[in-house]
């Protein structure tokens, strides 16, 4: 029987349905990185207060405001403060401790510590830190003499003002000044203090011969009539008017001041009010300052520049945020100097 031929071909496959292509998608964009300052958070500042009591309202205000701004406030009693010198490194301590890492330094100085504050403001320049007002500034300031030589040199309006240890001619100085009434003044006075009305020459001659005997400066100023008993008080800030009112004296007294009994009403400044306060300002080195003004005949009248002026009475006439707008400030300039 034959053998079978076994054939070589080999058996047709099947061929396998491809597979469907995969559609292919469109490569993503790249993603363009946020700023930084939207990625990280910001880092917290410390912001130093000089304040003798964290109760006072103008304190606790700014207190607020830093911690509404995600900051860290740090209030110190300024006669608590220990300066510590040594080659090139002073330091401060409070309560023994070392203070450090303080962004930007707020004095809040009252009139009865302005030597030893100004020495406190003062060593924390030389530690190279941002303090809103520096220690010069605040010295400016606080000289009334010395303030009003300084704007009365660049021109501004300030009233007839005298200052003299002579006792022999005191009518004459009263003629210098316009004649009666005179406002008598210490030279470092705050809040209305030290500040006196005089109606006759024999008043006047034992209000003074009382502070020189005393061993106290003091100048004597014309009486602006036309003001009857109203002043302005401009709070600035950097280059800025923050706030303004004014203030009218109560029933009797000469003075304007809150702290004296006077009230207060927002006012909007015309632009040559507010160019004086801001000027004035600059002229004393003051980022922050109270500036106190008479309504002249002829326009503002400068009588002073308060470089630690409290603001309940403004914030209240006026519904501003002013604790914000200095806190701003400071945290402004403490970067910009730090830089």
């Amino acid at each position: 029987m034959p053998a079978k031929k076994v054939s070589s071909k080999k058996a047709p496959t099947r061929a396998r349905p491809k597979a469907p292509a995969r559609p292919v998608e469109p490569r993503p964009p790249e993603e363009v990185p946020p700023p930084p300052d939207s990625r990280r958070p910001k880092a917290k500042k410390t912001v130093v207060i000089l304040s003798r009591k964290r109760a006072l309202y103008s304190t606790r205000r700014l207190v607020e405001a830093i911690k509404q701004r995600g900051h860290r406030p740090l209030v110190l009693d300024t006669l608590r403060c220990t300066m510590v010198l040594a080659p090139g490194q002073p330091r401060m301590l409070y309560r023994g401790v070392d203070i450090k890492g303080v962004d930007v330094v707020i004095p809040r100085i009252g009139a009865s510590i302005t030597g030893y504050g100004l020495a406190v403001v003062n060593h924390f320049e030389m530690m190279g830190v941002p303090v809103l007002n520096g220690s010069l500034a605040i010295s400016q300031s606080r000289d009334k003499l010395r303030a009003l030589q300084l704007l009365c040199r660049a021109g501004l309006d300030v009233p007839r003002t005298v200052m003299a240890h002579d006792r022999s001619n005191v009518r004459k100085l009263v003629e210098e000044v316009g004649g009666l009434p005179v406002i008598i003044k210490l030279l470092r006075g705050t809040q209305g203090v030290g500040v006196m009305i005089a109606h006759s020459l024999q008043e006047l001659q034992t209000i003074v011969n009382t502070f020189w005997d005393l061993g106290q400066e003091v100048v004597l100023q014309e009486f602006v009539a036309e003001s009857k008993g109203r002043d302005v008080r401009a709070l600035v800030v950097g280059d800025t008017v923050v706030g303004a009112m004014q203030r009218r004296a109560k029933k009797g007294e000469f003075r304007s001041n809150i702290h004296r009994g006077g009230e207060g009403h927002p006012v909007e400044l015309p632009p040559a009010y507010m160019d004086v306060a801001v000027r004035a300002a600059r002229l004393l080195g003051l980022e922050i300052a109270g500036v106190d003004m008479l309504e002249g005949r002829s326009g503002p009248r400068l009588m002073e520049l308060n470089s630690s002026p409290g603001f309940e009475g403004l914030e209240q006439a006026t519904k501003q945020d002013i604790a914000g707008a200095m806190i701003d400030h400071a945290l402004t300039l403490g970067a910009r100097q730090t830089v």
